[in-house]
């Protein structure tokens, strides 16, 4: 059985791999990367959240987070702002909803075109299942 259960695994891999490498592709014809577009995403999401709770939303460790929030900040597209006591909250700027709203879109498509192969309903069988694994949930 563990053959088929690594096998399992590395069909899962290959297929995250694939989705990264044509996101990142696609969404540098917007200015940005995959990982400066989950990052604006993650903060969009939770406006005013410090960085250890982005840094997990977006499952990178605080420091590689920090390095990536201080990018986007240089580019513009993110602001920090001081926070209760020590607390750094981060917020979008205009020019991060603009990055991130085209980001979307480029995600939409590539998307579609990655989940094509699969009908609907084996897409909704698919992220019902996912969603299982992921909330450590097997029944």
């Amino acid at each position: 059985m563990h053959g088929e259960l690594q096998e399992l695994g590395r069909a899962v891999k290959q297929t995250q791999y694939r989705q990264h490498r044509a996101l990142d592709g696609a969404l540098a014809a917007v200015g940005t990367t995959l990982a400066q577009w989950d990052a604006l995403r993650a903060i969009s999401r939770s406006p005013g959240a410090p960085a250890r709770a982005l840094a997990v939303a977006t499952f990178q460790s605080e420091q590689a987070f920090g390095a990536l929030v201080g990018r986007l900040a240089a580019q513009g597209l993110v602001e920090r702002r001081p926070g209760h006591g020590r607390r750094i909250e981060h917020h979008l700027t205009p020019a991060g909803e603009q990055v991130l709203a085209a980001g979307h879109a480029v995600a939409d498509e590539v998307l579609a075109d990655c989940f094509a192969p699969l009908p609907e309903a084996d897409r909704a069988v698919l992220l019902g299942l996912l969603r299982r694994l992921a909330a450590g949930d097997g029944g």
